[in-house]
C-alpha cells in the first residue's frame, strides 16, 4: 500500500512540475525527461499540419463500429482530446474545464454538433463502450444544451488504434501496473475538417476566447460570426502563453478602416445635402455694369 501510495505521489509530483514548466517556458511541447520512471517520455509533442488517421476503427458510446472519418468529414472544426474513463484526476478536470469554457459568456452561438464537434478517445484498451456511454451521459448533462449530444462523441477502441492515432498526434502516454492507470499529459487537438491538425491547446483551464478563435481559425471561414473573423485578424496565438493575444499593428489597421467607414458613413449625408444647398446658389447671375445702368 505504501509502495503503491509512494508511486502515486511521485507522478502527481512529475505532473504538478511539468505543468509549471509549461506555464513558465513554452506552451508548445512538453515531454517529460527527467523524474521519476512512470513519467519518463510523457507529454506532448505537437504535430501540426499532420493529417489525423480517419480510417482507424473504434467503436462510438453506443457500441457501433464508427471511424474519426464519420466526425471528421470536412463540414466543422473538432475538438480531439485523448483521455479514459477511469482516469483518477487529470481528465475529469480537463472535460470539466472545457464544459465550462464552452459554456462561458461569448460561446452561446456556438454548439457542439452545429459549429463543431468533440471527440474523446479512451486510451484504455480494456475500457467498454458501456463504461464511455456513462462519461458521454456524464458531460452532455453538464454542457446542458439541447441537441447537442450527438455532437461530443465518446470513443474506444483496440490497443492499435489508440496508439496510431497517438502516435500520430504526438500524445505520449504511458500505463503504470502498480497503480493501474495511466500516466498522460491534458491537451486539446483543434482540428480543421479535412483532418488537419491545426492547433494545440495545452493543459486545462481553458480560455473561451482561445478555443473561439481556435476553431474559427481551423474552420477557414466555415464558421464563426463576422466578429470573431474580424478579431481573428487581430489577435495572434501566443504559443508562449498558449492563447490569443493582441496584435498591435493588425489592430491600428483595422481600427483604422473601421474609422474611415464610420467616417464615410457619418459624412456622406451633409456633403451631399451640401451640394444640394449650393446648387442653386451657383445658378444666380450676378448683374452687370449695363445693367445696373
Amino acid at each position: 500500500m505504501c509502495r503503491k501510495q509512494s508511486i502515486v505521489q511521485r507522478v502527481c509530483q512529475t505532473i504538478v512540475v511539468a505543468a509549471v514548466a509549461t506555464v513558465v517556458t513554452s506552451a508548445s511541447a512538453v515531454v517529460i525527461t527527467d523524474g521519476p520512471k512512470e513519467m519518463i517520455g510523457v507529454g506532448v509533442e505537437e504535430q501540426l499540419g499532420v493529417e489525423v488517421p480517419r480510417k482507424l476503427p473504434f467503436r462510438d458510446h453506443n457500441g457501433l463500429p464508427t471511424t474519426l472519418g464519420k466526425y471528421i468529414n470536412g463540414e466543422r472544426p473538432v475538438l480531439l482530446s485523448l483521455n479514459y474513463s477511469n482516469c483518477p484526476m487529470l481528465c475529469g478536470r480537463q472535460l470539466n474545464d472545457l464544459v465550462r469554457a464552452l459554456n462561458e459568456p461569448g460561446m452561446e452561438s456556438w454548439n457542439a454538433g452545429r459549429e463543431f464537434d468533440v471527440i474523446s478517445v479512451s486510451i484504455d484498451p480494456t475500457e467498454r463502450p458501456e463504461r464511455a456511454k456513462q462519461t458521454h451521459k456524464r458531460y452532455t448533462q453538464e454542457y446542458g444544451r439541447a441537441g447537442t449530444a450527438d455532437g461530443w462523441h465518446f470513443l474506444v477502441g483496440e490497443n492499435k488504434s489508440i496508439e496510431q492515432l497517438a502516435d500520430t498526434v504526438g500524445f505520449r502516454y504511458k500505463y503504470v501496473p502498480e497503480t493501474r492507470e495511466y500516466a498522460h499529459a491534458a491537451t486539446l487537438i483543434v482540428v480543421t475538417p479535412e483532418g488537419v491538425v491545426s492547433r494545440y491547446i495545452n493543459g486545462v483551464g481553458y480560455d473561451p476566447q482561445t478555443l473561439r478563435l481556435s476553431m474559427v481559425e481551423a474552420g477557414d471561414g466555415k464558421v464563426g460570426s463576422t466578429m470573431d473573423q474580424i478579431l481573428l485578424t487581430c489577435f495572434i496565438y501566443d504559443h508562449t502563453k498558449g492563447r490569443y493575444g493582441p496584435q498591435a499593428q493588425k489592430i491600428m489597421k483595422v481600427g483604422a478602416a473601421v474609422t474611415i467607414f464610420i467616417l464615410g458613413v457619418t459624412l456622406t449625408p451633409y456633403w451631399l445635402f451640401r451640394r444640394r444647398t449650393r446648387a442653386p446658389e451657383q445658378r444666380i447671375v450676378e448683374p452687370t455694369t449695363e445693367q445696373q445702368t
